[in-house]
């Protein structure tokens, strides 16, 4: 069923808080937090994707990079540009500050240096935050409803597309959310990669006192909207770890790799 009070995008404009979001989910401190242990996770399972050499290309697109950047670490190894994107102002304007070393930018060194552990030598922290600086090469509106997701803006059809945390927050309902992976779906050439990172049975999540919908996936839900807009499945692991009690109501998240069928043949190119 759908709430009929589900978080209206317009409400990300007003009520959305970056520093609260980053401060709550992204402190990368030494307490071993139900958030530690997913980012973790998840940057492990970015850097396998990343480090395979399976997916890599020119052009990556990242669909609601909100104000983080840990999902484009191991990303920005494999790909010549990377283009960011949200639909809330003041999460491009905070990724913006990261961007030009901005003294009040979030201080994403502890994760970066994470990362950089993991492909093996933690001291090249501030060359792999220079090197993602100078791979994103644009940072824009993006609204998933949209038939256009970027709007007016053209640019070439991406190699991989990257979602992390964004879909179930952006999407009221399943219709909503098949028809948003659709919707994203044009920005990526046949054979290109879908990336795909969410919480499982979240309805809500919380920011501070603040509350957020979230649309309810199960497994089986998300595979069969993936399929319906065009992609094979190529790997569909559960992380099993959920956001503490205080911040979301969610049964673990799932990390999924798909690829896009090549219409014209109605197999992957």
């Amino acid at each position: 069923m759908v709430e009929s009070n589900f978080t209206a995008k317009d409400a990300y404009l007003s009520h959305f808080n970056p520093q609260t979001y980053l401060e709550k989910y992204y402190t990368f401190g030494p307490s071993p937090s139900a958030e530690n242990q997913i980012l973790m996770h998840v940057l492990r399972r970015l850097f396998m994707t990343f480090s395979s050499g399976r997916v890599k290309g020119d052009l990556l697109i990242d669909i609601g990079t909100g104000p983080t950047i840990y999902q484009l670490l191991s990303a920005c190894e494999a790909f010549n540009e990377i283009v960011a994107t949200d639909y809330t102002d003041q999460n491009l304007k905070e990724l913006n500050r990261w961007l030009k070393k901005e003294l009040e930018a979030f201080d994403w060194s502890p994760v970066v240096k994470y990362v950089c552990e993991l492909e093996g030598d933690r001291e090249k922290w501030a060359e792999k935050e220079e090197r993602l600086r100078q791979k994103i090469k644009h940072v824009l509106k993006c609204d998933v409803t949209q038939s256009q997701p970027l709007g007016p803006v053209s640019l070439p059809q991406a190699d991989c597309l990257l979602t992390a945390l964004c879909l179930d927050a952006a999407c009221k309902d399943l219709p909503t959310y098949q028809q948003a992976l659709k919707n994203l779906s044009s920005l990526l050439k046949p054979g290109g990669c879908l990336v795909l990172i969410d919480a499982l049975k979240s309805s809500y999540y919380m920011i501070g006192d603040q509350r957020f919908s979230s649309l309810s996936l199960t497994q089986e839900a998300v595979q069969d909207a993936v399929v319906k807009a065009g992609y094979t499945i190529q790997e569909f692991d559960v992380i099993p770890q959920s956001y503490s009690r205080t911040r979301a109501n969610n049964e673990g998240l799932f990390y999924l790799v798909g690829q896009k069928l090549n219409n014209s043949v109605g197999l992957p190119s």
